[in-house]
């Protein structure tokens, strides 16, 4: 079942979001060759706990960490490691914040030092996708139209778009109805109302949309070897627009 946010609920998601996103502008300053996930893992759960929060997925139906840190071909659910990233290096941190019983939920993709040019079109097209999926966030509007617009600008770029890992509402739990897959068909799927909150977080890779499951049970990659990247908003459904509750001060982002 759907469960509508009134305006109070979606202000307390709002501090939440913004908690989170003053974590990801911390790590922003911290990615740079010889770092390493660990350490990023280490800085959240300390950052969190000084901020009074918690990281809500650490013990999601087993999970051990208050981060994914995924890297290069890993889509999503990467473990957190003490193997130092690498110049020309990609990483995906994703995380949800609990502020007061009130979720937030958030990834970005990084490039470590210098990478090639079309590893930073990957980044920038994985951007704007997001982007373009949630101008379509709108009352009235149908969770395909979302889909479709990710979608459509991403394979016309040369990109494909996973399709094993969607959005999702949250709040307050983790993962809630409805789904949001990043592809589609405009005009299909769930309408979208007023106070719905969701998460829109496409996950882009340069090679097969196609994923395969490392034995830890968690850690999603492509098949090929492709890079992936992703990044990760949750939007609340109002009259005035979709709002960006983990906007990041810094980012530019217009309607």
């Amino acid at each position: 079942m759907i469960q509508l946010k009134s305006a109070n609920e979606i202000e307390k998601m709002r501090e939440a979001g913004v908690l989170l996103a003053s974590v990801h502008k911390e790590i922003k300053k911290m990615i740079k060759p010889g770092i390493t996930t660990q350490a990023i893992e280490e800085f959240v759960d300390r950052y969190l706990a000084k901020n009074g929060a918690t990281p809500e997925q650490k013990g999601f139906n087993g999970y051990q960490f208050a981060t994914c840190a995924s890297i290069n071909d890993e889509i999503c659910h990467g473990f957190p490691r003490s193997t130092p990233l690498k110049n020309g290096d990609i990483v995906t941190i994703d995380m949800v914040v609990n502020l007061d019983g009130f979720l937030a939920d958030s990834a970005w993709s990084y490039a470590v030092g210098e990478v090639p040019a079309e590893t930073q079109r990957l980044l920038d097209v994985t951007k704007e996708s997001l982007y373009k999926g949630i101008r379509e966030a709108v009352i009235g509007n149908r969770i395909g139209d979302i889909g479709h617009a990710i979608q459509a600008y991403a394979e016309g770029e040369g990109f494909s778009v996973v399709r094993d890992f969607v959005g999702h509402g949250i709040g307050p739990t983790i993962h809630e109805e409805p789904q949001v897959p990043h592809y589609g068909l405009p005009g299909k799927g769930l309408r979208l109302k007023e106070g719905m909150v969701i998460t829109i977080e496409p996950m882009i890779n340069s090679g097969d949309w196609r994923s395969k499951m490392d034995d830890n049970g968690w850690t999603a990659r492509t098949v090929d070897g492709s890079l992936s990247a992703q990044f990760e908003h949750t939007i609340a459904i109002t009259k005035d627009g979709p709002v960006i509750l983990t906007l990041q001060d810094d980012e530019t982002f217009s309607l």
